[in-house]
């Protein structure tokens, strides 16, 4: 008989509807037996005692913006992918825009598909951009195995890369359906934000307030009935991205009602951070939609806990650190998280609101593979399933510090915040990546 490749015994398995105690058995990158005790004549290459200790399928980040090729200075598959790890993500989708090329045509995909393969060491997959231009390429990016399309109702802030029109959008959305994919959108109205932000700079405010102001909730609600409404008369799928906001996802949800295929993501740091944070920490923590008042956020999680919000996504958006300098309005509009996403999800849901552990495996890990068509292959830890996992310790404590930070340019809005539960491992198809006993012992 062949040897398991892992087991890993007593640990607590978090799935989206339970918490069980068991033994797992890996072989060949698969969960090939999930029980307690795992009885077998085979022995295991390598036992691991995660007793005390949860086990959750790996997250699934499906909004992480790695700069390669093209802006490798900013973030690049080396550095991004193991403060993915190192942050419980075993799978990401690369958003198209912040390398150069974007990816908008086959050749751009596979520019950069190569480096991802390359330099990646977990589960990647590539959204392809949605355009003005680049409309009748969009059929042969789905052949080349995009896992979905983006595009922008407001200024990207990356020349190449333009925000879509209402005409391209409505086109670009009649071949996205007929291509049985789906549009990602950052639902911003384009005129509300320019037109407010030009208004704010012309009076010199550029305060926290003046600027989360400038890009209101209401220019975000605007788009999204926009977008939706086009969505209803085409029959594409649409996935909201980064929504900052319970009222954006109430007006999602009152769409669904109406039957459009459509989900919502929120991301940790609308979860976690609002407008007074802006402005103690500054550029730092700016990002698009902006940060809201303080009860945006317990808003925000009475969604997650009513399973109004369908995805978390990091929106990882890098950049080097001199670019978050200067005043609000002109400074680089992203924030560096993609590490601290299961972080937030326990500290500020399963500790502080009692959010349960097995509604942050759903929304981080489980939802995503069902929505963009990799369940049960990931998302959930079951026999058959990848062995994609993440083990961590709910109970220990730690301060996020900048040398924790695997991202090129260690800069967070989390620098100096306390959390409790630490991610002890990750594995991607049963192979570790992330050890936080390597990572202190190489400190």
């Amino acid at each position: 008989m062949n040897n398991y490749d892992l087991l890993i015994k007593n640990g607590l398995i978090v799935n989206e509807n339970s918490i069980t105690k068991a033994d797992l058995a890996i072989a060949n990158g698969k969960i090939i037996e999930v029980s307690l005790p795992i009885s077998t004549d085979k022995k295991a290459n390598k036992v691991v005692d995660a007793d005390g200790l949860y086990i959750f399928p790996g997250l699934i980040d499906t909004h992480v913006h790695i700069n390669e090729p093209g802006r490798t200075n900013w973030e690049g598959y080396a550095t991004g992918t193991k403060s993915l790890a190192a942050g419980g993500v075993t799978t990401f989708f690369d958003m198209p825009l912040n390398s150069n090329p974007p990816t908008i045509t086959p050749l751009d995909f596979e520019k950069k598909k190569q480096l991802a393969e390359e330099k990646a060491i977990i589960n990647f997959k590539l959204w392809g951009g949605l355009v003005p231009t680049n409309i009748n390429e969009l059929s042969a990016l789905k052949e080349c195995g995009v896992i979905g399309f983006k595009a922008f109702m407001s200024a990207s802030g990356i020349d190449e890369f333009q925000f879509s029109n209402d005409v391209a959008l409505f086109n670009g959305m009649k071949e996205i359906a007929k291509l049985n994919s789906l549009l990602a959108v950052h639902a911003e109205s384009n005129v509300v934000t320019q037109q407010l932000t030009k208004e704010c700079v012309e009076k010199g405010d550029t305060t926290a307030k003046a600027f989360s102001n400038a890009r209101p909730i209401d220019s975000e609600i605007e788009a999204v009935n926009r977008i939706l409404s086009y969505a209803k008369i085409i029959g594409c799928k649409v996935h909201i991205v980064h929504a900052s906001s319970s009222k954006v996802v109430q007006v999602i949800q009152e769409w669904k009602k109406k039957g459009v295929d459509v989900s919502v993501e929120t991301c940790p740091h609308y979860l976690s951070l609002s407008i007074d944070d802006l402005e103690q920490i500054g550029a730092v923590a700016k990002c698009a939609p902006p940060l809201r008042e303080k009860q945006e956020i317990e808003s925000l999680w009475e969604s997650v806990a009513n399973g109004e919000i369908d995805v978390i996504g990091s929106d990882h958006s890098p950049c080097p650190t001199e670019m978050k300098k200067g005043n609000l309005f002109e400074a680089w509009g992203g924030i560096s998280g993609a590490q601290s996403t299961l972080n937030i999800l326990l500290e500020e849901g399963y500790w502080e609101r009692n959010v349960p552990l097995t509604t942050i495996a759903k929304i981080s890990s489980s939802n995503p593979a069902r929505r963009f068509g990799l369940f049960p292959q990931k998302g959930i830890i079951s026999v058959g399933s990848d062995a994609d996992l993440t083990i961590v310790d709910i109970n220990q404590s730690f301060t996020l510090n900048k040398e924790d930070l695997y991202y090129k340019h260690p800069h967070s809005p989390y620098i100096g915040k306390k959390f409790r539960g630490k991610i002890m491992e990750t594995y991607v198809n049963g192979e570790l990546v992330f050890q936080q006993k390597q990572a202190e012992e190489a400190k």
